[in-house]
């Protein structure tokens, strides 16, 4: 029993790193031509996938003769994220002033999914170009190299489209090839990639992307995916209120529509204020001329309604019968333009 021990043991004590979630993209450079630092980055802002921004940056390294780096540790998210890897060709001195808008054009870099348990490699391709091929145990990896080479072909297939139609048309099948494809990929952050290169501004293809938004529900489902697997991310919460402004954009007629009702119903809702403040004021100033020509009878009976007594009591009071007071109440009512007791009081007359 204690030679197992002693081997668990010496596990612990040697190699802690086998039992703890760690970390590790390596890679060659081109030493020839590339000898400056190489920076790891975290991208929690899928607009800022490709560039140069010092608030990415978590590690810094350089490579040593052979052109080899690594960079390691157990610091990184548990779930997949967005990662560059890039080098730099500018000096120190040119650093401040080209790097101004994040955009570099001395520097080569490679996007990729990592989590904090990746092995993930960057050999030189077949033609011996730099960050052009990932080795990784995760799948998820080397899927923005795919879609970049969609994306090339897509752009190759455009140079070639001589008439506007035949553009349109070619436009269509290339958002179903890409959408597709990174629906088959069972990654969300697949999907925000391809959507943050379709749905730029700048972008030649945004004005299909906003056709596209109107009629296909793949955005919305892409944002019940990214809920699901990412709830409380940078990511879902930037695509959410996106999403929801792209859709409050191309849809200007039905919110027209909507607010012309509101003012519809505002409008009918002031008029019948108006008409119902018309007709009170009619009816006070109606009171008040007919109040002078009441006669002495009519103008007790009135005061006694304000004190909210009955016709029997009022007939009590003023010591004659109730059909009588019933009489002096009709020409009341008349001459005051009313037709009920709660009538007469709402206007207000003072005893």
């Amino acid at each position: 029993m204690k030679l197992p021990f002693l081997i668990l043991y010496f596990i612990v004590l040697i190699s802690p790193k086998i039992l703890l979630a760690q970390y590790e993209f390596s890679g060659y450079v081109d030493k020839k031509n590339w000898s400056g630092d190489i920076y790891l980055s975290l991208i929690e802002d899928y607009r800022k996938l490709s560039g140069v921004y010092p608030e990415q940056i978590i590690q810094k390294t350089v490579s040593d003769s052979m052109g080899y780096f690594s960079f390691s540790g157990d610091n990184l998210p548990l779930q997949n994220h967005m990662y560059r890897i890039h080098i730099e060709g500018c000096s120190e001195d040119e650093k401040k002033p080209i790097h101004f808008n994040g955009f570099c054009p001395y520097s080569k870099e490679i996007l990729f999914i990592a989590n904090n348990t990746d092995a993930l490699t960057l050999p030189f391709s077949f033609d011996n170009e730099m960050f052009c091929k990932i080795v990784s145990n995760n799948e998820k990896s080397n899927a923005f190299i795919k879609v970049d080479s969609i994306i090339g072909e897509m752009r190759f297939a455009f140079a070639s489209y001589r008439s506007e139609a035949n553009r349109k048309i070619n436009e269509k099948k290339w958002f179903a090839t890409l959408q597709g494809f990174v629906k088959d990929q069972n990654e969300p952050l697949t999907e925000l990639y391809v959507y943050a290169f379709l749905s730029d501004k700048s972008n030649n293809l945004y004005a299909h992307y906003l056709e596209d938004l109107e009629q296909n529900v793949y955005y919305d489902n892409l944002l019940e995916r990214l809920q699901k697997k990412y709830p409380s991310s940078t990511y879902t919460k930037r695509y959410e209120a996106e999403l929801a402004s792209d859709k409050f954009m191309i849809s200007p007629k039905e919110v027209s529509y909507k607010n012309l009702w509101l003012w519809v119903v505002l409008a009918c809702a002031i008029v019948l204020n108006i008409f119902q403040f018309l007709n009170y004021r009619k009816k006070v100033k109606t009171s008040h001329n007919s109040e002078k020509n009441l006669t002495q009878q009519e103008q007790k009976v009135l005061d006694l309604i304000l004190d909210d007594k009955t016709n029997k009591e009022i007939a009590s009071t003023m010591f004659v019968s109730i059909s009588t007071i019933k009489t002096h109440i009709n020409n009341l009512y008349k001459k005051l333009d009313v037709s009920s007791r709660d009538e007469v009081k709402s206007l207000n007359i003072k005893k």
